[in-house]
């Protein structure tokens, strides 16, 4: 352990040891012929092996060793040559020098120099998967072949040095089969080699073994079924009668090779003893598996995600807190929280000194924000987010008309929404973050609407000075770091607040659709056999008149009526009235819709999932996975063409002009209330900046979690400042006003992340971070507001499927929330719960009630806004903060850094404690 610490303490400048791709070569006759060296297995992390059928690889699978082959590794290392940083440019020098070695140290005899020299330049048959790369080594091996007749001719009448001379035959430049192999994508650009071989031969008495590590990794030639340098190259010659046992050894070595801690021993060990040692730690983590409870030829899968090699290296590295039996040290917050000691929430005590500190820290990434999104998956999260931004700013547009007799309707949700998003998108401090109108503000705009009809006020005018107000409060509370509050917003409000978006999404979906089937309704007393029966007819309302209404019509153009030939609008448009049993009634729409609405949310989750699936190359199943949403939407626009039912679709306004006449573009500040209603507006605008500053700095936070591996940084004051100043132009123009929505940016961020291009077999991609740009924001937002264009497009879109999106970004957006695995705890037998690190430090009682707390504060949320107390929906999310603050005297603070973030001033005080204790030592 001391030599382990050492070896893996040394601190020095070189970088990080390259990831090692390791081949096992055995010695064995191929087609009867003579023995080469052919490729067994190989390892990056899990080991392949090649199927007894020798036509194709298995699947990748865990390692499996005997204790029994680590032991005579072990043997073999004590005893063996041991040759580091030996400077070779050929594998035949290189096998010289190995072989000197051994007759210099008397492990050898120098008469079986050439006998083992022969036998390790053999030709290397590696295992391909195309068929054409077959047939090529196929035509190589007749050529090949010729070459060692006459090699071992000139080796078996010749003395020591001619025959191995006439071997640099053997070694041409890299092999076609190498070049063309695309196993190389599954390897980063630096990565090194580690060869393995290992045989049974009939000339040796006792084993030829040595390791070997050179000192710059060397092209070996075909050495290596891919074009990578050869850093390290273990030998494992024997007598004959041992074959399994040197397979053994082999799988060993290899196995230790791809092993992240003997990999660095390795690379950085300076004798045998060194050696040695990493095998005797690696030895001290084995699990030993009892023979007759488990089948040794099973292959274990690899798991899903793969515990850090750090705690090892830790134990090693001069760490005191160790932990033991999968425990990990823990960092008294979730990976999204302990905003306390985030720099972008540190006050600065001076006059806009945060938003200095946002607008410095974010400049140097202005450029990088525009090249960074040249990449495919931009596209993809373009078409989503802005068919989602659409729908929303259609659905919110209808609304707020209804709330406002048209003084604000559809056109000037989607202006809105194109203005303030591109400004907010191209110059604020997280243009991850998409802007949206919220609920609880359009409950604000119902009641002030109302407010202003009942006491004769200019409802735009009196609008305008609030938002005025509001936008002044809220660029006094970038001016005075304002946003240093944030930190107090622990996983408990943040989650509250997320969910309770997200469940609302999904309730608005379900309850579209249920409108939906309301206006279309079902005739559930259908029977195919009595289809006679049914039948809707047009008749005139008084059959004395039958020309009703429409008599100057009909006597201008001289023409009589035919009732029966009328459509249902024209019928009651000419003051007719529908007959029958089955008028009410329209086949086919509701139950269209709900295959088109549940057919795009299974399909979009699926295809979402396509990229762990086992079909098709990685390239495909990312690329299927990056655009899922818009296959899933394209696809169900075709299935609603193809069927033709009349489903209910996307309708755009087609003119740019506002949706009531009684106004203009620009709202006049004066002139239409009393002089004392602008100092008056104040108040309400006092309500409106608690909203904006709640919704906004909330979702900031979501958005900027650690978990999201977000690098440069966040801009809670630039973002507010940028919400204030577009909320002055928004009031100015009579538009909605806008603030970060939760779902739609959770969803951007979804369609953003990166993962390794580049991972091992049986290895699961790992989370790089996020596409932090502008790009995508900026033109979703332009084509918002170009969609008054685009009408004619846009019409074929059915609305459920756009619903059916809306239900999958509110579930999407809820995977991952500790919530919602806690809510599912309260489901499942102790037997079946997942290994939740908080289950191992929490009692299961304790995590129960802190769920329930959660539920009925939701719940409590969930009332409040479906009543006329909506309006102070902000307040209550306020109120989280407090009932998490009451937890501290509920919950022990060691239970809490599991559940939830640690509230700051605890930190501070826990730090304090602390300090008070090492003085009194």
């Amino acid at each position: 352990a001391e030599r382990v610490r050492f070896i893996l303490g040394e601190e020095d400048d070189s970088p990080a040891p390259p990831q090692l791709f390791t081949e096992l070569d055995e010695l064995l006759a191929v087609d009867g012929q003579e023995m080469e060296w052919k490729e067994t297995a190989r390892w990056i992390k899990f080991e392949e092996k090649v199927e007894q059928g020798g036509e194709r690889w298995s699947k990748p699978h865990v390692a499996t060793l005997s204790l029994h082959s680590l032991f005579e590794l072990r043997t073999c290392i004590e005893k063996g040559s041991i040759m580091l940083d030996m400077e070779a440019s050929s594998l035949l020098q290189l096998v010289e020098m190995i072989v000197d070695n051994q007759i210099e140290t008397g492990l050898l005899k120098s008469e079986l120099k050439d006998k083992v020299t022969y036998t390790l330049l053999r030709k290397h048959r590696h295992q391909t998967k195309k068929s054409n790369l077959r047939s090529l080594a196929d035509i190589g091996k007749t050529v090949s072949s010729a070459i060692f007749s006459k090699c071992s001719s000139a080796l078996k009448g010749h003395g020591n040095g001619i025959g191995v001379e006439k071997l640099n035959l053997l070694f041409l430049p890299l092999s076609l089969m190498q070049l063309k192999n695309k196993f190389m994508k599954k390897l980063p650009r630096d990565a090194e080699a580690s060869n393995v071989l290992v045989g049974e031969v009939d000339f040796l008495e006792s084993p030829f073994i040595a390791f070997v590590r050179l000192q710059q990794a060397v092209m070996l030639g075909a050495l290596t079924e891919v074009p990578v340098p050869t850093r390290f190259l273990f030998i494992l010659l024997g007598p004959k009668g041992k074959a399994k046992s040197y397979h053994e050894i082999g799988r060993a070595i290899a196995t230790l090779m791809s092993d992240e801690v003997f990999h660095d021993i390795a690379y950085k060990a300076k004798d045998r003893q060194d050696l040695i040692a990493g095998i005797d730690e690696f030895l001290d983590e084995v699990i030993v598996l009892p023979p007759g409870e488990w089948d040794p030829a099973i292959r274990i899968e690899p798991p899903k995600s793969l515990p850090s090699s750090d705690k090892r290296k830790n134990m090693y590295s001069g760490g005191e807190n160790l932990q033991m039996n999968g425990d990990t040290p823990h960092d008294g917050g979730h990976g999204g929280g302990g905003h306390g000691d985030c720099e972008e929430l540190q006050r600065t005590g001076r006059f806009c000194g945060g938003l200095i500190k946002d607008i410095k820290r974010k400049a140097p990434f202005f450029a990088s924000d525009f090249y960074d999104a040249l990449n495919i998956q931009a596209l993809s999260a373009i078409l989503f987010i802005y068919l989602a931004t659409v729908t929303n700013a259609i659905t919110f547009g209808g609304l707020l008309g209804d709330a406002t007799d048209n003084m604000q309707g559809v056109l000037e949700s989607f202006l809105g929404t194109a203005v303030t998003g591109a400004i907010f998108c191209l110059f604020a401090g997280q243009p991850l973050t998409i802007l949206s109108s919220t609920g609880p503000v359009l409950v604000f705009e119902r009641l002030l609407f109302n407010f202003s009809k009942d006491n004769d006020f200019d409802y735009l005018e009196f609008r305008l000075w609030i938002g005025l107000w509001s936008a002044f409060q809220c660029l006094i509370l970038v001016a005075t770091d304002a946003s240093f509050l944030v930190k107090y917003f622990t996983r408990f409000t943040e989650e509250g607040f997320s969910s309770l978006i997200s469940f609302i999404f999904i309730y608005d979906a379900f309850k579209k659709m249920i409108k939906l089937a309301d206006h279309y309704p079902i005739n559930s007393e259908f029977k195919v056999d009595y289809i006679t029966h049914y039948s809707c007819a047009c008749e005139p309302l008084d059959p004395a008149q039958p020309y009703g209404n429409v008599l100057f019509y009909f006597l201008q153009y001289n023409a009589t009526i035919d009732w029966s030939s009328l459509t249902t609008k024209e019928c009651l448009k000419y003051g007719g009235r529908l007959v029958g049993n089955n008028c009410d009634y329209v086949p086919d729409i509701t139950l269209m819709s709900f295959i088109l609405f549940f057919g795009t949310y299974t399909c979009s989750m699926a295809l979402k999932k396509f990229k762990t699936s086992r079909y098709f190359p990685t390239t495909a199943r990312k690329l299927i996975s990056d655009f899922a949403i818009i296959l899933s939407i394209l696809i169900f626009c075709g299935i609603d063409a193809l069927v033709g039912v009349d489903t209910p679709k996307l309708i755009v306004p087609s003119e740019f002009k506002p949706t009531s006449p009684e106004r203009g573009w620009f709202i006049p500040p004066f002139g239409g209330n009393p002089w004392w209603v602008y100092l008056a507006a104040a108040i309400p605008a006092l309500l409106v900046t608690i909203l904006i500053f709640m919704d906004q700095q909330i979702t900031a936070v979501i958005v900027n979690r650690k978990e999201h591996k977000l690098k440069k940084g966040a801009g809670y004051h630039l973002d507010l400042f940028w919400v204030a100043i577009l909320m002055i132009v928004c009031s100015f123009m009579g538009l909605p006003w806008y603030v970060a929505a939760t779902v739609i940016s959770i969803a951007h961020i979804d369609s953003l992340k990166m993962e390794t291009e580049t991972s091992a077999p049986g290895e699961q991609p790992k989370f790089l971070g996020v596409r932090e740009q502008r790009v995508t924001g900026v033109i979703v937002f332009i084509l918002t507001g170009v969609s008054v264009f685009m009408a004619p497009i846009l019409k074929f879109i059915p609305m459920p499927v756009l619903y059916g999106v809306f239900l999958y970004m509110g579930v999407a957006s809820l995977n991952g929330v500790q919530f919602m695995d806690r809510l599912k705890l309260l489901l499942m037998p102790l037997k079946h719960q997942p290994d939740f690190i908080y289950l191992r430090h929490v009692p299961l009682r304790r995590v129960h009630l802190f769920t329930f707390l959660q539920v009925v504060c939701l719940a409590l949320l969930w009332i409040l806004k479906s009543t006329v107390a909506a309006i102070i929906f902000p307040v209550m999310i306020l109120a989280l903060v407090a009932v998490r603050k009451a937890m501290d005297y509920l919950f022990s603070q060691h239970d809490l850094s599991f559940l939830d973030d640690v509230i700051p001033e605890k930190d501070k005080k826990k730090k304090e404690d602390e300090k008070k204790k090492k003085k009194k030592k």
